[in-house]
């Protein structure tokens, strides 16, 4: 079953965005990146194109796009791998959590999807896969998060 945990902090929307407002700079070529995450981006993701860095004083951001999807790599300052991101299709969320999410939130639109796939060897603590799903409303915007291990 799936556990529903509910962020109402707009400003961490979708993940993808939350550590460039952190007066992240743009980086081309990898200039100020380290050398571990651009050589481990390297390898990773040995056939991305179009890629922009950004680094802030929390993390190491590369935004690209791979077999026509665009994702982003998170890195911590020491280099090593967070995790990745990517929009998806609404319907990669379970029937049953679909519904159960119209239930709570009657009324309100769903927008984006992002799939957060993280590096336990990181962090043991963290759920392996995550959805962050937004719902808006007129007046409301509210960021849903949904994992595999919680019950619904």
């Amino acid at each position: 079953m799936k556990k529903i945990f509910i962020t109402t902090a707009i400003a961490a929307l979708l993940s993808v965005n939350v550590f460039a407002a952190d007066g992240g700079k743009k980086i081309d070529g990898g200039t100020n990146v380290s050398y571990v995450a651009l050589h481990g981006f390297t390898v990773d993701f040995a056939g991305a194109t179009d890629v922009n860095w950004t680094v802030t004083k929390n993390c190491q951001k590369a935004s690209f796009t791979v077999d026509g999807v665009r994702k982003t790599a998170f890195y911590n300052l020491n280099g090593e791998y967070l995790g990745l991101t990517q929009r998806v299709d609404v319907k990669a969320i379970p029937a049953t959590t679909m519904k159960q999410i119209s239930k709570d939130y009657a009324g309100y639109q769903v927008g984006d999807v992002i799939v957060y796939q993280a590096n336990t060897e990181v962090n043991s603590n963290i759920d392996a896969t995550s959805y962050f799903v937004d719902l808006k409303t007129d007046k409301h915007e509210v960021l849903v998060r949904i994992t595999q291990q919680a019950n619904l």
